[in-house]
């Protein structure tokens, strides 16, 4: 059953000044870019590494986000989603010159591999100069389950794909954090769990064991996974409006959207960011997302990870002033 959030507790989400969003970890690195402007939003890209000449970037399938907020001169970190492989995701957070000593906390938005997959060695690189009592925010204790994907695109068999290692966590002292509910950080605030009011349908092809709630799962078939431990993660930016983070957006991007528009109370969208997860949509679904997009009318469309060409060009063509291409390693600013 959806949570109905009108049932919820009132919610006050924090506003920040300024937010900087650094790729750390994505599957598309362009070395040779040109400088790019846009009126809402500051973009820097990386191309060579400043005194490390002889090593780039590493891209893989997955995403890792560094978010840094500032409200009256304060300053937090966050590490939203840690790629596929801890090699990847130390690797450029080493050569991006970031400081485990700053960040905050740590942010899952869902139980994929490609979202969680860094993680735990991340954690047992760094931990020693995280802040001690860093902790984990993520969606729900499902978050914990295991995984299974489709052998082949075209079989019924399934393969594990895994699950994220709570007792290697606990082990280094990181603490989860459950937001089944919205709930404020210092800087960002996470949605809790997505609405589902859109047109759209879940995607994304895993399976999970849930709770016995079904026959089927009484039985320990498995089941498709409904994803509503999947979490956005957003900022209220000053004189801006809403930035909405979607890391893959199983729910929906407009759900995602919508849900965070509707728990904040903040009606103007300001950018939305991340993974859509259109890749294998049709083309008259995207054509459906593009319209409901443009009617909440961002100003800043940047696309990432799962998103797909597809949906990219339809933006493109639809709303050329708003599409802001994401490179790895690159930085964009909102606000002051």
């Amino acid at each position: 059953m959806s949570l109905n959030l009108d049932m919820r507790a009132p919610f006050a989400p924090p506003v920040v000044d300024s937010l900087s969003v650094r790729v750390v970890v994505d599957s598309h690195y362009e070395r040779f870019l040109p400088k790019a402007t846009h009126p809402d939003v500051g973009i820097e890209h990386v191309g060579e590494i400043p005194g490390r000449q002889m090593t780039t970037l590493a891209g893989e399938w997955g995403l890792s986000l560094h978010l840094e907020s500032e409200f009256r001169g304060a300053k937090t970190q966050y590490l939203l989603d840690f790629g596929y492989t801890p090699e990847i995701l130390n690797r450029n957070f080493d050569l991006l010159s970031i400081d485990p000593e700053k960040i905050n906390g740590l942010i899952l938005s869902h139980g994929h591999r490609d979202h969680y997959g860094g993680l735990v060695g991340f954690v047992n690189q760094h931990r020693a100069r995280m802040r001690e009592d860093i902790a984990l925010h993520v969606g729900g204790e499902t978050i914990f389950r295991e995984k299974w994907l489709p052998k082949r695109r075209d079989s019924d068999e399934v393969v594990s794909w895994g699950a994220l290692d709570r007792t290697a966590l606990t082990a280094q002292n990181v603490v989860p954090v459950c937001c089944g509910t919205p709930m404020a950080l210092q800087g960002p605030f996470t949605t809790g769990e997505i609405e589902r009011t859109s047109f759209e349908k879940v995607t994304g092809s895993t399976k999970v064991r849930t709770e016995h709630f079904t026959d089927a799962e009484r039985r320990g078939e498995l089941v498709l996974d409904e994803h509503r431990d999947e979490i956005g993660t957003c900022f209220v930016v000053k004189g801006r409006g809403l930035v909405v983070i979607s890391s893959c957006g199983h729910t929906g991007i407009v759900n995602t959207v919508k849900t965070a528009m509707k728990v904040s109370n903040v009606s103007k969208l300001h950018a939305v960011i991340g993974g859509f997860h259109l890749g294998m949509a049709p083309l008259d679904y995207i054509g459906h997302t593009v319209d409901e997009l443009a009617a909440l009318n961002p100003d800043a469309i940047v696309p990432m990870h799962c998103t797909g060409a597809p949906f990219i060009e339809a933006v493109r063509q639809r709303m050329p002033d708003r599409i802001v291409a994401s490179n790895l390693g690159s930085r964009f600013t909102f606000g002051a």
